[in-house]
């Protein structure tokens, strides 16, 4: 791995980390899958959105409810 790194100018630790997802990928080890860390990664981001969502409707809902009194 270290001639490798050296060959393509990367940090031992960049192929090191390639190495271990590959074969996680490949069922050799335990760990998230690359698809998995994708779809996390997505599910995160509208997990967020989504509650963005939620606190403006909580604000308009607060701003309405006080136009009405």
């Amino acid at each position: 791995m270290g001639q490798v790194a050296k060959d393509f100018d990367l940090t031992d630790t960049a192929v090191r980390d390639w190495v271990r997802q590959a074969e996680v990928d490949a069922g050799a080890r335990d760990g998230l899958t690359s698809s998995e860390r994708e779809e996390l990664a997505a599910l995160r981001r509208e997990n967020r959105r989504l509650r963005e969502d939620v606190d403006i409707l909580k604000r308009a809902t607060a701003f309405f409810a006080k136009e009405t009194r």
